[in-house]
């Protein structure tokens, strides 16, 4: 049972934090650029400047946010569910088959909301 979750993120998400709260499970949130408690979130950001931003705006030319964020949502896909990954706790594994490893009985679309939206951490007692 995931008791705390630390994440970096935007806090004003309803459903999120009504999620948590019927869970009952502890909110906190780490400081931006402390790698000490927030190291997999900045490796993560980039990542994402590496692969995805350096590129896509080479590529295309979006004329709105909703064209940027379809886009955003494609390669987080295939981020999470596709490119294997050598850090710690994946082992060559998804992000999605690693999470799912450590809790299969999590509903997949809280997991797939959380894994796409923000960089998790759940701690379990």
């Amino acid at each position: 049972m995931i008791e705390e979750l630390q994440y970096c993120g935007a806090g004003e998400h309803r459903e999120f934090q009504l999620y948590l709260a019927i869970e009952d499970i502890e909110h906190t949130k780490t400081k931006a650029k402390s790698p000490q408690t927030n190291g997999i979130c900045e490796r993560f950001h980039r990542t994402m400047q590496d692969e995805f931003y350096a590129t896509a705006f080479r590529k295309k030319i979006y004329q709105t946010i909703d064209d940027l964020q379809a886009d955003i949502d494609v390669w987080l896909k295939y981020y999470n569910e596709e490119r294997p990954h050598t850090g710690k706790h994946c082992y060559g594994k998804t992000p999605m088959q690693t999470w799912e490893g450590w809790y299969p009985s999590c509903k997949r679309q809280i997991t797939r909301y959380s894994l796409s939206k923000f960089c998790i951490f759940a701690f379990v007692g």
